[in-house]
């Protein structure tokens, strides 16, 4: 901008339009009103200097009992519980479920492997299984508050998360996946707000409940990706060789992480409810639908003092949901199929389901974490790098097949637990209240 532009010339500043007492209106007032008669608009007033001081500080204020309330809840994590079930016609036929979830205290997610991969000899669960693993080993890692004390450094975001887990897996397959990260370490103002962050990629979906009033009601909720549309063709992570795409690029699935992630960041809140769940959820139920099983057993009176939900009811409103998709596929007493998103009579569609509350991270969970972590650490070292407990479970006819996400049978898992986890002990131990 050069001095050849010449000034606008501004007409000289009048004070603000003041109330006149008795009735009366001074005359910007007046033409005011007038323009909002004549055009249906309502325009947007000028706020005096005065007014603006007394709502910053009325908004410093409200911001000032926020963070004390977050300095007694802080930090922040989940309580969760997990259901899935195959579809009856499916498993039938022998069907692989490649669903899987994961549940821990930073971090719940959801992935539902490509059942076409199977047609190539390939176990479709074994890329969402070995992916959302590696996840939750990360968010131990970098989420886990030390003594009350978040990590330094070490999380730097979902896609950097979601990456080094993809990197860190061997498995051939394709599937989506969906994050959401309980971060404790966001700061807002000179504040701790902890934030939920959302990594899509694919098809799950996710949705926020927040008890605003009497019931639960929806504050987010994420949309699925699918290539033009198509409900068989979800952007999707893949790894497999030239023997089924001559073509394949190794660098295209780090491309889809770093550049189709949708990523979404929320407040997080006591009492917040996330639902995420397969496309056999979303592609079935109705929001309002989901929501209202929610209500039915979470909802507590506006302003009561908060309680912690049991990780049983929060599997058992999971198992309800799902119940509820595999039933939008079945006809009524009289013939008459269901409405679903999808269309009448729903999707015949493996579903998964996560329920989870946050609730405040206290001492108790941080112990009983902590000795999860040692658990696993042990495990790890005398199972040569877990290569020996691998061979050892290739011949057990009854390995712990809830807990890793049977291909032919209904799972359900707590709170700590996800298709890899491994003991008993490991998931009471993080049921702690």
């Amino acid at each position: 901008f050069g001095s050849s532009v010449p000034r606008r010339a501004y007409p000289p500043r009048r004070p603000l339009p003041r109330r006149i007492h008795g009735g009366e209106r001074a005359p910007a007032a007046a033409a005011m009103t007038d323009m909002q008669k004549g055009l249906g608009r309502s325009p947007t007033f000028l706020v005096g200097t005065d007014t603006q001081r007394h709502n910053l500080d009325n908004l410093h204020r409200r911001e000032q009992h926020l963070a004390e309330q977050y300095q007694k809840n802080k930090p922040l994590c989940y309580t969760a519980g997990a259901y899935q079930l195959t579809h009856p016609l499916k498993a039938a036929e022998g069907h692989i479920d490649a669903d899987v979830t994961c549940v821990s205290p930073m971090l719940v997610g959801v992935a539902d492997g490509v059942s076409q991969i199977a047609d190539y000899g390939i176990d479709p669960s074994e890329l969402p299984k070995e992916l959302l693993k590696a996840c939750e080993e990360l968010a131990m890692t970098q989420l886990m508050p030390e003594n009350m004390k978040m990590p330094q450094g070490l999380y730097r975001g979902p896609i950097p998360l979601m990456r080094e887990a993809y990197e860190s897996t061997e498995a051939m397959g394709s599937t989506t996946a969906l994050l959401a990260v309980l971060d404790n370490s966001t700061v807002i103002h000179g504040k701790l707000h902890p934030m939920i962050a959302v990594l899509s990629i694919g098809d799950c979906e996710i949705l926020v409940l927040r008890n605003t009033g009497a019931q639960l009601e929806a504050v987010f909720h994420t949309e699925m990706q699918r290539i033009e549309g198509n409900a068989q063709c979800p952007l999707q992570i893949c790894r497999i060789d030239e023997a089924i795409d001559p073509d394949f690029d190794e660098r295209m699935p780090l491309e889809v992480i770093e550049r189709g992630s949708a990523v979404h960041c929320l407040s997080a809140y006591e009492g917040d409810i996330v639902v995420m769940g397969s496309d056999g959820v979303f592609d079935n139920m109705f929001l309002d639908e989901i929501v209202d099983i929610c209500n039915e057993f979470l909802a507590r009176p506006y302003g009561a003092k908060f309680v912690p939900t049991e990780q049983a009811l929060l599997s058992e409103v999971a198992r309800r949901i799902v119940e509820a998709c595999h039933a939008k596929t079945r006809p009524d007493a009289f013939g008459r199929w269901p409405d679903a998103p999808i269309g009448k009579g729903g999707k015949r569609d493996d579903t998964c389901c996560v329920v989870a509350e946050v609730c405040e991270w206290t001492k108790a969970r941080s112990d009983a974490w902590a000795r999860v972590r040692r658990q696993r650490r042990w495990r790890y070292l005398l199972s040569c790098g877990g290569n020996f407990e691998a061979c050892c479970e290739e011949d057990d006819e009854n390995p712990d097949e809830s807990v890793r996400g049977s291909p032919r049978r209904e799972s359900r898992r707590g709170a700590c637990s996800s298709q890899n986890s491994d003991s008993d002990d490991e998931r009471t131990a993080c049921c702690v209240s």
